[in-house]
């Protein structure tokens, strides 16, 4: 009979996270910071000296969220930080690759935000009208980048992504900097949202 293939990660924080059934016990954000600063975006096809992280793109699509609800609280602001963290072990894969994995990829990221939510004191599920608006945040971001580093002409990233509305966009600049500040600067965020809940 062969050997079942293994199916969890050895964390820098040591400890040992099942990707099948992952507990909030074994999530540490200094892991999902530190693998979150190491994923490109856009599969590393982007201007620039360093990589676009999906650390930066988190702390950008919580920005935009703020712009999109100012008066929500901070556990959805939290959520909206969060809404890629499984990232930092199963990777940014862009949407055709995820359509060509089928429905097993949206299972597994499900279960790593359920258990990454329940860790930070969030529902597993977040609910579906803070959803949207996280979603709508995420499409903002996605023509940002798309335009800003991406090489996407605006024509291009309204069809893909919908022109955003001039305000939730409004000053907004992608700057890439070294892993380890995006690292520091989600950690940051993540700290300051979790002393005001």
């Amino acid at each position: 009979m062969p050997k079942p293939a293994r199916a969890w990660q050895r964390m820098l924080s040591g400890r040992r996270l099942d990707l099948l059934d992952p507990t909030p016990v074994d999530i540490e954000i200094d892991d999902i910071a530190h693998g979150l600063a190491f994923v490109a975006r856009w599969n590393g096809q982007t201007r620039g000296d360093w990589p676009y992280s999906v650390a930066e793109h988190s702390l950008l699509v919580e920005e935009i969220f703020g712009r999109i609800d100012g008066a929500a609280p901070p556990k959805w602001r939290l959520a909206a930080l969060l809404h890629d963290a499984p990232e930092y072990v199963i990777g940014d894969m862009i949407s055709p690759v995820k359509a060509a994995v089928g429905p097993g990829y949206g299972a597994l990221d499900e279960r790593l935000a359920a258990a990454v939510h329940l860790r930070f004191g969030l529902p597993a599920a977040v609910p579906k009208a803070i959803k949207a608006r996280i979603k709508r945040a995420d499409k903002v971001s996605a023509w940002l980048e798309a335009v800003q580093i991406a090489g996407f002409s605006e024509r291009e990233a309204d069809r893909f992504f919908g022109r955003p509305v001039p305000a939730l966009a409004e000053g907004l600049r992608i700057v890439l900097r070294p892993p380890v500040e995006a690292r520091n600067a989600y950690r940051a965020r993540h700290a300051a949202l979790m002393a005001e809940l």
